[in-house]
């Protein structure tokens, strides 16, 4: 089993920056993938960015490559969201992610609980 503990978000203005945190433990496979999905009210749950922790090649949603980045701390089993010229739209629910094979868009086996990051222009 593994858990996902997310920290971070919170309300921001338009153009402002906020990182997220996510850490895992339990028992991870040898070539999983952690990363980070956002669901906006009345939106279907999207991937936003990722990486895979076996190469650290990492991913983006187009919507965000560019203002996002994803970043890991090995030795805390930890991956990080920057994120930076948050717009109006970026607003939503971010759930971090873990993908025990193959890439961090999943689909996903595990979640965190979810943490709200709201962006006012």
């Amino acid at each position: 089993q593994v858990q996902l503990v997310e920290s971070g978000g919170g309300s921001v203005q338009a153009g402002g920056s906020l990182r997220l945190s996510c850490a895992a433990s339990g028992q991870t496979s040898n070539n999983y993938a952690m990363g980070w999905f956002r669901q906006a009210p009345g939106k279907e749950r999207e991937f936003v960015a990722g990486m895979r922790w076996s190469d650290g090649v990492k991913y983006y949603a187009s919507s965000v490559k560019g203002r996002f980045a994803v970043s890991r701390d090995n030795a805390k089993n930890t991956v990080y969201l920057q994120m930076n010229s948050l717009k109006p739209e970026d607003t939503a629910v971010f759930y971090c992610s873990l993908t025990r094979s193959g890439g961090p868009e999943g689909p996903p086996d595990y979640w965190g609980q979810g943490t709200q990051v709201t962006v006012s222009s």
